[in-house]
């Protein structure tokens, strides 16, 4: 199954425009699924949405496949509400177009975020896709409350821990960054820049340094 990788791994944080709660955002069931994005049962109808409606050009923001690229993203989440990397990649075309619903989408951004939480409660990396379209977003506060949520859910993910490292690290909390860069680094987490952070702020060597 694809996972995300070191897409999460570096938070841009910026005001683009200005983010709003999600109304009702309808009911899941879907003429074609919808289905768990982290069950490997269903990897042949990931393949099939996958295929037509979720190409690299569309992950990347280049073009639509068989129309818009809201529409074909649309597609692949009203299948597939806890896919990953289409959940970033809506995201990320939200801010991009300053537009909290994209041309041929059936729901806004908050929405789909929304209805992968009610899909899957427990994805915890669910929480950490909608965390970083916070912050992008400049809402640093719920942000943090769904990493939080994400950390509880999956303490033991090198990414997660990171990116809630990075969002304190933001509002120069150090002890709480620097926690959640020591967990992420006895992970495995790859990239130095959260420590090389702290160590610029005076803060990675006090206490255990991993």
């Amino acid at each position: 199954m694809k996972l995300l990788s070191c897409l999460s791994a570096i938070i841009i944080l910026s005001t683009p425009f200005q983010l709003q709660a999600a109304n009702y955002c309808g009911e899941l069931t879907n003429a074609y699924g919808p289905f768990d994005y982290t069950d490997g049962e269903h990897k042949t109808d990931l393949y099939l949405v996958e295929s037509a409606h979720f190409t690299q050009s569309v992950e990347l923001l280049i073009k639509g496949n068989t129309g818009t690229l809201g529409g074909d993203l649309s597609y692949t989440l009203r299948a597939f509400p806890n896919h990953h990397r289409a959940l970033m990649a809506i995201g990320k075309l939200a801010l991009k177009e300053k537009k909290l619903r994209s041309e041929g989408s059936a729901y806004s951004v908050e929405c789909f975020f929304d209805r992968a939480i009610r899909f899957r409660p427990e994805d915890g990396i669910v929480h950490m896709v909608y965390g970083i379209y916070l912050s992008q977003g400049g809402n640093l506060g719920k942000a943090i409350e769904q990493l939080g949520e994400a950390v509880r859910l999956q303490p033991e993910n090198a990414n997660i821990n990171y990116n809630l490292g990075l969002l304190y690290m933001k509002k120069k909390n150090y002890e709480q960054a620097k926690i959640y860069a020591v967990k992420a680094y006895q992970l495995g987490f790859p990239l130095p820049g959260l420590k090389n952070m702290l160590m610029e702020a005076g803060k990675w060597n006090e206490g255990p340094e991993k």
